[in-house]
Order: C-alpha cells, then sequence, then structure tokens
C-alpha cells in the first residue's frame, strides 16, 4: 500500500490532470447542490420572513418545528424520500428514485429548514426596527416582507451559503436515494466513501481536497458577506 505522501501527491495529480470522470462528479455534485439550495432559499426565505414579521395562529409551532428540523438527520429524510418515490410509495409513478432529482429533493428537504432558521434570525431585529415605519406606511404582508428581504439581503446571502455548506457535504440522504450509480447519481460525498472502501484513496482524496477547498471559499464568502452588511450597517 503507497505512502501517505504518495497518496497525496497521486491525489493532487489527479485534480489538475483534468480527469473526465473527476469532475463529471464534481459537476454533478454542484448542479444538485446548487439547485437544492435555490428551492430551499425560494421557499426557505419568505417562510423565515414571514415567521420574523407576522402573527399567525401557530408561528410559536412553526418556528420550533424549523428549529428542530435544522439538525433533522440526513438519513431520516432519504428514508422519507425513499418511501414517497419508491414503486409503491404516492409519488413512485414518476419514476424519479435514483435519478438527481430525487437528490435535489432530499437535499432541497434539508436545507430548507436552516435557510428558513437562520432568515427568521436575521430578519426578526430588522423587523423590530422598520415596525413602526411600516405600519406608517400601512404595508401589506407581502410588501413587508418583500422589503425585509430586500434590506436584508446581504444576511439572506449568508444563509443560503450556509445551506450550500450542508448540502455539498452531505451523504447519507443522496445515497439512499441516489444509489450511487455511475455516470448518473455518483456525486463526491458519496464517491469518497465508495473509493475508500475499493481501496482507491488517490480518488477518495482527490475528492476531499475538491471539498475542503468548497468549503474554504463557502466560509471566505460567508466572512466576506459578514464584513459587508457590518459595513453597511454603520454607513
Amino acid at each position: 500500500m503507497p505512502d501517505l505522501s504518495s497518496i497525496f501527491a497521486l491525489a493532487v495529480g489527479l485534480v489538475f490532470s483534468f480527469d473526465a470522470e473527476l469532475y463529471a462528479i464534481i459537476g454533478l455534485s454542484l448542479a444538485v447542490s446548487l439547485t437544492a439550495v435555490f428551492l430551499g432559499a425560494l421557499f426557505g426565505i419568505p417562510l423565515g420572513a414571514a415567521l420574523a414579521s407576522l402573527s399567525f395562529p401557530g408561528r410559536g409551532a412553526l418556528t420550533a418545528i424549523i428549529n428542530a428540523f435544522m439538525g433533522l438527520p440526513p438519513v431520516v429524510v432519504g428514508l422519507v424520500v425513499y418511501l414517497m418515490l419508491s414503486r409503491s410509495g404516492p409519488l413512485g409513478v414518476l419514476g424519479l428514485l435514483y435519478t438527481p432529482t430525487a437528490m435535489i429533493i432530499a437535499q432541497t428537504l434539508l436545507v430548507m429548514p436552516l435557510i428558513a432558521a437562520l432568515s427568521r434570525q436575521t430578519l426578526v431585529e430588522l423587523n423590530s426596527e422598520y415596525d413602526e415605519l411600516f405600519r406608517s406606511l400601512r404595508l401589506t404582508a407581502w410588501q413587508r416582507i418583500t422589503a425585509l428581504i430586500w434590506d436584508g439581503r446581504y444576511g439572506l446571502l449568508t444563509a443560503a451559503l450556509a445551506g450550500f455548506g450542508r448540502a455539498i457535504a452531505e451523504v447519507g440522504a443522496v445515497m439512499i436515494v441516489g444509489g450511487n450509480i455511475e455516470h448518473v447519481t455518483r456525486v463526491m460525498t458519496t464517491t469518497i466513501a465508495l473509493e475508500t472502501s475499493k481501496g482507491n484513496l488517490a480518488l477518495a482524496l482527490a475528492l476531499g481536497l475538491v471539498l475542503i477547498t468548497i468549503s474554504i471559499l463557502v466560509n471566505a464568502a460567508l466572512l466576506s458577506l459578514n464584513k459587508t452588511a457590518r459595513r453597511l450597517a454603520y454607513a
């Protein structure tokens, strides 16, 4: 078995060789996760804004559920989606199981509560600050929500990036509903698990390096957005 330095050298060489198989896996991972984050933000941000700014029956219970679902185990989400999409499930006729679409559905269900909860936390203080102004302008509920989303956009981008960080690193749910099929549903995390078990450590480490790089870039973007938001707040 090659030593660690040899494996690392092979992994780095694989990354910079622009290997077609490696970059196909990376491309699918990014496509699935970015689509899931877009859908999660599309529903999660307005939900978070509504929880932050509106009063309605069940608001407290819904907030508690959203906060609890931030830590929802991925394998549970994968199991639920699997049962829904299997042949005996209510959506089995669509034939989505073991496709990238099934993986997007699972990741969307994972990231939407996280984005919604972080959005609510971001906008609660902003809503308190603007509440008197909103009342004087007699804004409708939707106008209030859209105004908060626009003014808190930098903080909400932070919530979306946090969702992306969770989505791109997820393995349990996508393994269950995607099946880790070569050239169809194989993404970075599932490939790392498979190739490690097969002893192909160079490919696994190459994908690990890509994941670490993406994580660093996401965290750098979060720091940059937070600095921008604070600078604008005190401008």
